[in-house]
């Protein structure tokens, strides 16, 4: 269990720098396209970009957010339960979202599988899309990953968990 707490961290937090330069490439296109609109003419393509880096900026950070419980969560009622009671409805909830992002992430990757097969462009650039799915897949199946932790976690806490 530790080698996989290891690993989904490590995983997260390269997501996470990917998304972190994503969104400072996002920063200098919105600047430079706008600089470039008042002196002569926009940049060709801004709009899509910052939609697809925008959809790959957000998966990336799910599973990142997870790990340190950045999310949004309401507990008011759980928190009136026993440890142990807590413990199992996380266990559940861990278990019901992972199972959702992964089929989440299984069907976004088959969408870019057709994708890539039938060879879709964007409209604009005409650059090819389906590495932006499968981004945004890989960013749902890893936060399908913190919650398989979070599950194993839950079954098995650590001394300090326990407390």
């Amino acid at each position: 269990m530790a080698f996989l707490n290891k690993f989904a961290l490590a995983l997260n937090r390269l997501l996470m720098a990917i998304g972190c330069g994503l969104m400072v490439l996002m920063i200098f296109l919105t600047c430079a396209n706008i600089l470039l609109r008042t002196v002569w003419v926009p940049i060709q393509g801004t709009y899509e970009l910052m939609g697809y880096f925008g959809a790959v900026l957000t998966a990336f950070a799910l599973g990142y957010a997870q790990i340190h419980r950045g999310h949004i969560s309401v507990d008011l009622l759980v928190l009136g339960f026993s440890p142990t009671i807590r413990r199992i409805l996380e266990g559940i909830n861990a278990l019901i979202c992972m199972v959702f992002f992964g089929l989440v992430a299984w069907r976004i990757a088959r969408y870019g599988t057709t994708l890539r097969n039938t060879g879709e462009v964007t409209e604009t650039l005409l650059i090819v899309y389906y590495p932006f799915i499968y981004a945004v897949a890989l960013g749902c199946a890893s936060l399908s990953l913190i919650f398989l932790t979070d599950l194993l976690r839950s079954f098995f806490p650590t001394k300090e968990e326990k407390r």
